[in-house]
C-alpha cells in the first residue's frame, strides 16, 4: 500500500502497475516478498547506500564514459549546492586526495 500510494502521488501509477513493478524487482533480486501474511509485504534486499553506489557506478560508465569529473560537474550544475554541502564536498575531496597519495 505504501509503495502504491507513493507511486500514485508521484507518477499517477495504479495498484496493478505498482504490483507488477514489485514483481519484476523481486524476479531481479532487488526486493524480497514476505509471504507470511495475506498482504503483499516487500523489503529491499540491498541497503540504500549499496543501491546508490551501484546506480552511480552504472551512470558514471554509461552517461559519462567513466569520467568522475564530468559526473561531479553535471551534478553540481544541475542543483545549486548549499555552503554546508560545498564544505562537506571539499572535506571529502581532501580526504580522497590524501588517500590517493
Amino acid at each position: 500500500r505504501e509503495v502504491t500510494e507513493a507511486l500514485q502521488d508521484e507518477r499517477g501509477t495504479g495498484y496493478t502497475t505498482a504490483l507488477k513493478l514489485l514483481q519484476i524487482m523481486t524476479d531481479k533480486g532487488l526486493v524480497q516478498r514476505d509471504d507470511s501474511s495475506r498482504a503483499h509485504a516487500y523489503e529491499a534486499v540491498a541497503s540504500a547506500e549499496t543501491t546508490q553506489r551501484q546506480l552511480v557506478s552504472d551512470l558514471l560508465e554509461r552517461a559519462f564514459g567513466g569520467s568522475a569529473r564530468q559526473l561531479v560537474l553535471q551534478a553540481l550544475s544541475a542543483k545549486r549546492a548549499s555552503r554546508d554541502e560545498l564544505a562537506e564536498i571539499r572535506r571529502m575531496l581532501d580526504e580522497f586526495e590524501k588517500k590517493a597519495k
